[in-house]
């Protein structure tokens, strides 16, 4: 490597450095206990009856800015397995992450709205869909290896 090329490496750096947010202990701890997991549970449609399958694999939570956040994710979900980023706000209610979108795209699934309570292991929320879809959705949230 030449000379030239060490002052942009240590720009690059630094900048890299100053992107990453600062978390706060409870945001630390969501990063650790959110990522490498399973949400595996259960889902109901709108007007439909019974409990479907539901699970999504999430490999790493980062926090982006703000309260958004991004989820690296294996979804499977009517049809679909795929692995990919997915953003979602983080807001707190006290020690209750609660994750949101709103009329928001997926990438080949259409768009969104969700709103799902994080506590102690358990996942709890509501769903719809661009395509007039909804339900409930609840379980339990588990770490690689259990």
């Amino acid at each position: 490597m030449t000379l030239r090329f060490v002052p942009l490496l240590l720009i690059a750096g630094a900048l890299a450095q100053e992107s990453q947010p600062t978390l706060n202990p409870l945001e630390k701890e969501f990063e650790q206990s959110m990522s490498g997991v399973t949400l595996t549970g259960h889902f109901t449609r709108q007007g439909g009856t019974g409990l479907s399958d539901d699970k999504y694999n999430i490999d790493k939570v980062t926090k982006v800015k703000d309260d958004l956040w991004r989820f690296d994710t294996r979804i499977q979900y009517g049809g679909n397995d795929v692995k990919m980023p997915v953003s979602l706000h983080v807001k707190w209610a006290g020690e209750t992450a609660v994750l949101f979108l709103t009329d928001e795209s997926i990438a080949g699934m259409g768009n969104f709205t969700v709103r799902i309570v994080i506590y102690k292991g358990h996942y709890a929320g509501t769903w719809s869909s661009s395509k007039g879809h909804g339900g409930q959705m609840f379980g339990d949230i588990l770490k690689a290896g259990q």
